[in-house]
């Protein structure tokens, strides 16, 4: 009887041990569960491809510029082609200001005394010859005078020089040019790496087959080249020039710019155009054969236009994937921060 008696009692408190528990775990704040992570699905086979092409035509795609008639190029005239550049516009002037009073003063002045000496001591009129040896007070003038004449020359053609190889600071856009028997090779290594190998265009019908001819938006005969260095307007351009054979000269008669391309050597030069267009110039040193057939082509563009010709030469501006790798990061400290305070909050939560 007993034994029965504590069986039923056993039983009793079980039940109400369970009835307990149960009422706790109802009173008890359930913690919400976390969202279940979405799977992003996977693009359709050629979604990325078109994705990419319709960006392509949305892009504004850079387009060349015919050149303008008269600007940049021979005219067929005298005198030399209308600077753009700074330089060019101080070399000009000098030239202009040296040469006229060349010509119109010294070179008239002695040939006034030649035809004088030539009038006033010829044989007839002089039949007894002068036994003259030396003037000083002659030569002390005519040894001055061309010593003064120089001395007033260098002034303002050592500032030129000056000037040609004095890159001012500010931004600089920089371009390493070979010469090569018989092309160009145009480099941009600020720039993501850009290459290009410039050639002349053949006229239509010389051309090989599968290559392009010249038509009257790419130049002049013999000036138009199937790929143009193109540069920023309003900026510094430092050129970089050298020769991987022989001796060339990369010149640009509109930017005032010559420099010697040697092999082995890196000659240095600089120019800032501020007028957009397009400037042809020609190897201006005796490299072979076809020396005559080694054309330069130089667009001058915005700097907008400038970046948007970088990029679709696969290259990229200074700076840029420095910016990118900042906005990277950024966006991986905001994520890092965004996961830390959901997991507090969650912690919070389960705790309460």
């Amino acid at each position: 009887m007993r034994i029965l008696t504590n069986l039923m009692l056993a039983a009793g408190l079980a039940i109400a041990s369970l009835s307990v528990a149960s009422g706790a775990n109802a009173a008890a704040p359930q913690p919400e569960l976390a969202p279940a992570p979405q799977t992003e699905l996977a693009p359709a086979p050629g979604a990325v491809e078109e994705a990419a092409e319709s960006a392509a035509d949305a892009a504004p795609a850079f387009e060349y510029a015919a050149p303008t008639e008269g600007i940049g190029m021979p005219s067929g005239g005298l005198g030399i082609q209308p600077q753009v550049s700074e330089v060019g516009e101080q070399a000009r002037w000098f030239h202009d200001a040296l040469l006229m009073p060349i010509i119109t003063i010294i070179s008239l002045f002695v040939l006034a005394l030649l035809l004088w000496i030539v009038v006033r001591f010829n044989r007839r009129r002089n039949p007894t010859a002068s036994k003259t040896t030396h003037n000083t007070t002659l030569e002390v003038v005519w040894t001055l005078v061309p010593v003064l004449i120089l001395v007033f020359i260098a002034v303002p053609s050592i500032g030129l020089l000056q000037a040609q190889y004095n890159l001012p600071e500010g931004e600089t856009v920089t371009v390493k040019i070979t010469g090569n028997q018989w092309n160009w090779t145009y480099e941009y290594p600020d720039h993501g790496d850009i290459l290009l190998v410039s050639n002349m265009l053949e006229e239509e019908g010389e051309q090989g087959e599968g290559a392009r001819f010249r038509t009257d938006a790419d130049g002049p005969r013999l000036l138009a080249a199937d790929e143009r260095m193109v540069i920023p307007a309003g900026v510094n351009v430092r050129f970089l020039v050298t020769a991987s054979d022989v001796l060339h000269s990369f010149a640009v008669p509109a930017f005032w710019t010559k420099i010697d391309a040697v092999p082995g050597r890196l000659n240095e030069g600089w120019t800032r155009v501020d007028r957009e267009g397009v400037y042809f110039g020609q190897c201006s040193e005796l490299c072979g054969a076809r020396h005559g057939y080694m054309p330069i082509a130089v667009e001058v563009v915005s700097p907008e236009q400038f970046e948007r010709w970088v990029i679709s030469q696969g290259g990229s501006m200074p700076g840029s994937e420095d910016a990118s790798s900042d906005a990277a990061e950024e966006d991986n400290t905001e994520a890092v921060e965004d996961a830390a305070e959901t997991a507090a909050a969650d912690s919070a939560a389960a705790a309460s």
